[in-house]
């Protein structure tokens, strides 16, 4: 008898906590002058950050960005991309647009483009379209539910950034 009321009691607590959900804290890297900006994933904290690679005073033409983990699920760590995260997911391909402008997108997404180019401040920054206006980026969020690793059901990217002219923190969901 005592064993069913145990059993019940636990029965009734999973049920209850089955709604509950947890929300994940997504740490901010920190900033350095090398950073563009970072993407993070529902899966984990795991962060991929993006930072500048530069020749001098300007980036480097043949490889103007450097992408790496902060690994945060483990003892916060930076680490390089492995060949198939390079060549398959985060890896970024850049095209150089004019005398002081590339042209970015993740290997794995062609269709969302970005733009590393001065500012105002005479500083490198990488652009991103949200809502219409060309902003500056910030941060990327996918929204991961399943599939494999090979081809994740990534059901929407979100960008964040901040408009250069008011200084407004701008943010658009898309579906993919």
């Amino acid at each position: 008898m005592k064993f069913k009321r145990i059993y019940c009691l636990y029965f009734l607590l999973c049920a209850a906590l089955q709604g509950f959900t947890q929300t994940t804290v997504f740490p901010t890297p920190p900033s350095t002058p090398l950073h563009l900006f970072y993407l993070q994933r529902s899966s984990n904290t795991n962060t991929i950050v993006v930072d500048i690679h530069r020749k001098g005073a300007v980036p480097d033409e043949d490889e103007p960005v450097h992408v790496y983990w902060l690994r945060y699920q483990e003892n916060g760590q930076k680490e390089e991309l492995n060949f198939i995260q390079r060549k398959f997911a985060y890896g970024i391909k850049a095209k150089k647009i004019a005398s002081n402008q590339f042209e970015l997108n993740f290997v794995s997404y062609k269709k969302q483009k970005f733009f590393l180019m001065p500012g105002a401040d005479k500083q490198y920054h990488v652009y991103a379209v949200i809502n219409g206006k060309t902003v500056l980026l910030s941060r990327v969020y996918l929204h991961i539910n399943g599939g494999s690793f090979w081809k994740p059901n990534v059901e929407y990217m979100e960008l964040a950034g901040t408009d250069p002219v008011t200084h407004q923190a701008v943010k658009e969901r898309k579906k993919i």
